[in-house]
């Protein structure tokens, strides 16, 4: 039997252990056997990102086992903004441990999106190993636009769904209650928040427009969460490749944001609305507000026209299995 070796594993809410879950479901649907352990015999290692196991991955390559690393984006918001020691050093060696692993163990690289791809090679050069493109899948048949949702009729919801929206993370944030205050010139708003945000920030947003903070949320509320709402905002400066947009486009949810990473790879003009910046993202500055919530107001009043079109982008460009297929190419085909 065929068997792949995934590492690190990770669990949690955020997109690596979101990745490793559906990948995991795609190789065990097909008969293929997973183990986490480096010094399992396997027929490839796929690395998510990085790992501290440096001398596991140097074994596996001594028995000839193929490396693939999927590489995600840098870490960046350190460098504008103060984020704290631990946080700080944290990411810088968390990009050390990525770039290392790239230069000297991966036979094979995997970038999210074309934005991490051409970012990857901007910062730290084009990498020594064939390297590939896979956008990110997701399961069609749980994430989509039927079943249970508790949509308000009376006011529109605006939807953040992110692993984290603390300290250095919050800028998007803030960005996203002052688009719904812009909003709620116009329309009835209300904005509700799936992720971590620390309590100085929500103490901060307590004036501001009706925010509900739900903390970190199961899984498996994903897809009711996305149906109860009326859009997504992505507040992710500068995203690599987000897996809660991709989740809500399969759930009918159209998406707004500012074009910066990735995102205007990912949604289309008729699934949702992404508007130039305005400024310079990569300096966390303030984005046009303005622009966006004037352009937002149109998927309040043809949430059936886009909502129909978001998961249509979905079912064309994000299925799980060509995700798995696409992946299995890199891992195993000569």
């Amino acid at each position: 039997m065929t068997k792949i070796c995934i590492t690190p594993f990770v669990q949690g809410t955020g997109g690596m252990a979101s990745f490793r879950l559906k990948f995991e479901q795609g190789l065990r649907s097909r008969g293929i056997d997973v183990t986490h352990d480096l010094d399992d015999p396997s027929d490839a290692v796929l690395v998510i990102a990085g790992t501290r196991n440096l001398a596991g991955l140097w074994r596996a390559r001594r028995r000839g086992i193929r490396v693939v690393q999927r590489l995600d984006g840098v870490n960046w918001v350190q460098r504008v903004k103060w984020s704290g020691v631990k946080y700080t050093v944290r990411a810088e060696y968390g990009n050390w441990i990525l770039a290392f692993i790239r230069n000297n163990f991966a036979d094979r690289v995997v970038y999210q999106s074309q934005f991490i791809r051409k970012w990857w090679e901007d910062w730290y050069g084009t990498a020594k190993s064939p390297a590939t493109v896979i956008i990110n899948g997701v399961d069609l048949q749980t994430y989509t636009p039927e079943g249970e949702n508790e949509r308000p009729a009376g006011v529109n919801r605006m939807l953040l769904l992110e692993g984290s929206l603390a300290r250095g993370l919050n800028s998007g944030l803030f960005h996203a209650v002052s688009v719904a205050e812009k909003l709620a010139d116009k329309y009835l708003m209300e904005v509700v928040v799936a992720g971590t945000v620390d309590e100085a920030t929500q103490r901060r947003l307590q004036s501001k427009a009706p925010v509900k903070f739900l903390g970190t949320v199961p899984r498996a509320d994903i897809p009711r969460l996305a149906r109860s709402s009326h859009l997504m905002y992505c507040a992710e400066v500068n995203p690599p490749c987000p897996n809660s947009v991709i989740e809500a486009l399969a759930c009918g949810l159209p998406v707004i944001g500012f074009d910066s990473g990735s995102l205007k790879e990912l949604v289309t003009d008729d699934a949702g609305c992404i508007v130039p910046y305005g400024a310079n993202p990569w300096k966390l500055e303030t984005p046009d507000i303005s622009t966006l919530a004037a352009s937002a107001g149109k998927i309040f009043e043809k949430q059936s026209q886009f909502r129909a079109a978001a998961r249509t982008r979905a079912e064309s460009v994000f299925s799980l299995d060509s995700m798995v297929e696409s992946y299995l190419k890199v891992l195993l085909e000569a």
